[in-house]
């Protein structure tokens, strides 16, 4: 009997014993084919072998070191690469656990180095669940709801989401334009300029439904900043490391950010996070501003550093790309059966179907519906979406061909069976 708070409700009924590459296996020996990854973090597959052999290794030699205590070589090597893999001019790195302490410290540094309040973060972004990080959350308010009040200083702009302004007979050009505009109205009515610190933006919205933003959304932020001294924070937390088939999320979109966050994919399921800034504005963080007991973690630094060599010499970064062209074209053949299916949505394997009843609505019950049937056919997914009505699918960055073409054979016999 289980003695977990009864309020985490699991996604799926697998009791896993062990797992490998895509796969999950329960104790009744039954094979399931994972494509939640840990919500996006398992990046290298379950217990790959390069990253399994690193943290060993490490276990056997030093566990923890507390990094503003003592330093340790893996953190040294972590720091780097990562720091060849980030945007030029990101040069400073500061280590954390989670995705919502990499959203706390980002925002922690975004107020200390401008001296301004305010944040303003977009429609449908997920930060985060603690108060500060639930506070700039707006892609649900379970995420936030009933332990008020949260930290002031957050105004929310819309972000350029057709999906959601479809309603209104919005394309996406049409949706940039109004969000562009209405930003200006949010500088003008609830934070005006010499009051924000930064801007806070996904470049796809994660549990906001796998929705990508657009190079002329991300080109009006940037100037918008720039214009105002303002600094910009984008969240690479879900999308970073491969996910959306280039390194960066916002690689897609040539977006240049002041400073980023990162955590989930970069060490394949151990805890680590961060925030990347140039020299010069990490600086301006105020002393003992930042640290943490378990940050750094000399095992999970290790780890992280496998799980980059591994996505480096295996090409992950273009297997996320064509694995999830794939993936996308699958869901997208297979929804023309069904009305309920509205939409696909994603960038590489970050991928979601949307689900609409007959009135253009968004369903969540179809959602849910659909998402634990394919549970019991052995295709582990998730759900997301503002209403709960996209199901996503985030497999590992090793996903095979035949292990695509696996999950969308069962991903249609589901719908055949839930839907008619």
């Amino acid at each position: 009997m289980s003695h977990l708070s009864p309020v985490l409700k699991q996604a799926t009924p697998v009791l896993a014993t062990h797992g490998e590459g895509v796969y999950l296996y329960d104790d009744a020996g039954g094979q399931h084919l994972d494509f939640t990854a840990g919500i996006g973090v398992t990046s290298t597959g379950h217990c790959h072998p390069r990253v399994v052999e690193a943290a060993q290794a490490q276990v056997g030699s030093l566990i923890h070191g507390q990094y503003t205590t003592i330093m340790h070589k893996p953190l040294l090597a972590l720091s780097e690469k990562l720091t060849a893999l980030l945007p030029e001019g990101l040069d400073s790195l500061f280590f954390s656990n989670s995705g919502s302490e990499a959203a706390e410290a980002a925002l922690r540094l975004a107020r200390q180095a401008t001296g301004r309040p305010n944040i303003v973060v977009f429609q449908g972004g997920f930060h985060g669940r603690t108060v500060a990080a639930a506070s700039l959350t707006t892609s649900g308010t379970k995420f936030k709801a009933g332990f008020s009040p949260l930290m002031s200083g957050v105004a929310v702009s819309p972000f350029p989401n057709p999906a959601h302004y479809r309603a209104y007979g919005f394309d996406e050009e049409q949706a940039t334009d109004f969000a562009l505009r209405e930003l200006d109205l949010v500088l003008q009515t609830q934070s005006h300029p010499a009051d924000t610190a930064a801007f806070l933006v996904e470049p796809v919205l994660g549990e906001g439904g796998y929705i990508p933003g657009n190079k002329r959304f991300f080109e009006g932020l940037r100037k918008k900043a720039d214009e105002h001294g303002i600094l910009l924070i984008v969240d690479e937390v879900q999308t970073g490391f491969g996910r959306t088939g280039t390194f960066w999320g916002q690689d897609h979109f040539g977006l240049r950010p002041d400073i980023q966050m990162f955590a989930k994919g970069i060490a394949s399921g151990f805890p680590i996070s961060g925030i990347a800034a140039s020299e010069e504005l990490m600086a301006k963080a105020w002393p003992g501003s930042q640290g943490g007991t378990y940050g750094a973690n000399a095992v999970a630094c290790a780890a992280a550093l496998a799980t980059l060599e591994v996505i480096e010499e295996e090409q992950l970064v273009a297997n996320s790309a064509a694995r999830g062209a794939q993936l996308k074209a699958g869901l997208e053949k297979i929804g023309e059966k069904h009305s309920q299916v509205q939409e696909i949505h994603g960038l590489g394997l970050m991928v979601s179907v949307e689900f609409t009843d007959a009135d253009g609505e968004p369903d969540g019950a179809t959602a849910a519906a659909v998402h634990k049937a394919a549970a019991e056919n052995g295709l582990l997914l998730l759900t997301n979406g503002m209403y709960g009505h996209h199901v996503r699918f985030i497999p590992a960055l090793v996903v095979a061909e035949g292990q695509i073409d696996d999950a969308l054979a069962v991903w249609e016999k589901t719908l055949d069976e839930t839907l008619g």
